[in-house]
């Protein structure tokens, strides 16, 4: 996992790796090992979404927000390995979590 910063210490862009092919049917869309890039969402791409789903990593709720947040796009048809989807799911929490939050965490640590 890999953070850019563009303000401060909270990232807006993570990143990535697949360990397995993203699919379209039978169609590769994505190939394993490809460098998945995940934006900070703002309030336009979480329209429709609520946060505690995206805090349960509810997987309907990740499929719609993917493709509005990753480079290249995720469909939200498309299928994902598991372990994949947990990573992009994990990103998308570090994201939604409060700085004083994540600071509590580091400091237990």
């Amino acid at each position: 996992m890999e953070t850019n910063s563009t303000q401060g210490n909270e990232p807006k862009i993570r990143k990535f790796v697949l360990d397995e092919d993203v699919k379209l049917g039978e169609q590769v869309s994505i190939s394993k090992g490809t460098e998945i890039m995940v934006r900070k969402p703002g309030s336009g791409e979480l329209r429709g979404l609520t946060l505690m789903a995206l805090s349960q990593l509810d997987v309907d709720a990740l499929h719609k927000l993917a493709p509005r947040i990753t480079t290249p796009v995720i469909l939200q048809n498309a299928t994902m390995d598991p372990a994949d989807l947990m990573q992009f799911g994990g990103e998308v929490m570090d994201f939604l979590l409060p700085t004083a939050a994540k600071q509590a965490a580091s400091q237990t640590e």
